[in-house]
């Protein structure tokens, strides 16, 4: 799956805002107060309304007042997605569309749409498609061949109107579309990492994937170790290049019956639990299982990675965070640093630009005085320090 285009109204600083040719790897930069995290807070509310409804994913954020764009209060909140999806093992060019309004102070779903070609000529189907909570969704996709009367509609009720469809439908694998999308939005990951909540002993519990926030890291890394030692030792052998000293990690059980991590320095005997290691060390170690988790997640989020990690990892991290890309999956990620830019693909860098409270995107391979000076051997983070992102500083 990939994300290849984004379109976003009214919401918050994004008045109309659209990112075309999304690549696998994209990094976003700009001046505070842009709309970095509000570009990425669109996968986090689509992930909270699909779990729960759009009510609750708005008020968690506010209220519908305080996330539409000021002035457009009697407007609707529009989010479309375009991303390449394989479905009945076929790649396709998907859409959706979500258009949340208000009535008598209560945001409710307009409509909802899921649609894609058929085949390689003619218009987008809508295999699912529901307005005000009242809808259908086509259960015979596999039947491309089909005049379009033939396929089999099945006419649906939500229980509300502020209910997604494919929260509902897409537990049915006859909803195919519906399911596949389900289960990509169930499956990003939009970090919120919080080093103090990584640290300490936590109860045991069964963790194969790294939370948002990290407090589960311990669980994480006994779970790879007891199931995938070879990527664990892939992990280690990382950690020992970019961390000096760094022999062993270790998720030891106490004796109390909690879980706490354990670092060796080669330097030392015994080796000192996660509270006094650095936040640097923590931060990458998260970052790592992370990236080799062996059932990676289809999209990663992750702001401003570079804080607490020293200057010279973060070009391996880049690559890394490419890497990743490379083997499939997506990643997103927010930086206000230069050493990492320098590590990037140009046609992966987009900034972001506000004037007079509306947020608009530019792509860097679209200006062509910063194309010709990348391959005359230039290196993005320092072209963006010298000003040549044109309005990118405050």
């Amino acid at each position: 799956m990939k994300i290849i285009s984004i379109r976003i109204k009214n919401y918050r600083a994004f008045e109309d805002l659209e990112i075309k040719d999304i690549p696998a790897f994209c990094v976003i930069i700009g001046a505070n107060g842009t709309g970095k995290s509000t570009l990425f807070d669109i996968f986090g509310f689509l992930r909270d309304a699909l779990k729960n409804n759009i009510r609750q994913a708005l008020q968690i954020r506010g209220g519908f007042n305080e996330v539409i764009t000021r002035g457009k209060e009697k407007e609707d909140i529009e989010i479309e997605l375009k991303f390449r999806m394989e479905i009945l093992a076929v790649e396709r060019l998907v859409t959706y569309i979500l258009i949340v309004g208000q009535e008598k102070k209560q945001p409710f779903i307009k409509r909802e749409i899921l649609r894609y070609k058929r085949g390689e000529h003619g218009k987008p189907y809508h295999f699912l498609d529901f307005q005000n909570g009242k809808g259908y969704a086509i259960i015979n996709e596999e039947n491309f061949s089909q005049p379009d009367e033939h396929l089999n509609r099945e006419e649906q009720q939500l229980e509300s109107r502020d209910i997604l469809a494919i929260k509902g439908l897409g537990q049915f694998q006859r909803f195919k579309a519906a399911s596949a999308f389900r289960s990509l939005i169930e499956n990003w990951h939009v970090s919120d990492f919080h080093i103090s909540e990584a640290r300490g002993s936590k109860d045991v519990l069964y963790s194969e994937h790294l939370s948002p926030t990290g407090d589960n890291i311990a669980s994480v890394a006994q779970y790879i170790y007891q199931n995938h030692p070879d990527i664990f030792q892939t992990i280690l052998d990382k950690m020992q290049q970019r961390v000096p000293g760094i022999s062993k990690v270790e998720a030891k059980d106490t004796e109390d019956g909690r879980l706490i991590l354990k670092f060796q320095d080669q330097a030392f005997k015994d080796p000192f639990i996660d509270r006094y290691v650095s936040d640097g060390t923590m931060k990458m170690f998260a970052y790592l299982i992370l990236l080799f988790d062996p059932k990676p997640h289809p999209l990663l989020c992750i702001e401003e990675p570079e804080n607490q990690l020293y200057p010279t990892l973060l070009t391996e991290l880049a690559e890394e965070f490419a890497s990743y890309s490379d083997r499939g999956g997506q990643v997103f990620v927010s930086t206000h640093s230069p050493d990492f830019l320098n590590a990037v693909p140009l046609d992966s860098i987009f900034w972001l630009i506000k004037a007079q409270g509306i947020t608009k995107i530019y792509k860097a391979t679209d200006d062509n005085i910063l194309t010709n000076l990348v391959k005359e051997g230039d290196l993005p983070g320092y072209l963006w320090n010298q000003g040549w992102f044109k309005g990118v500083a405050p």
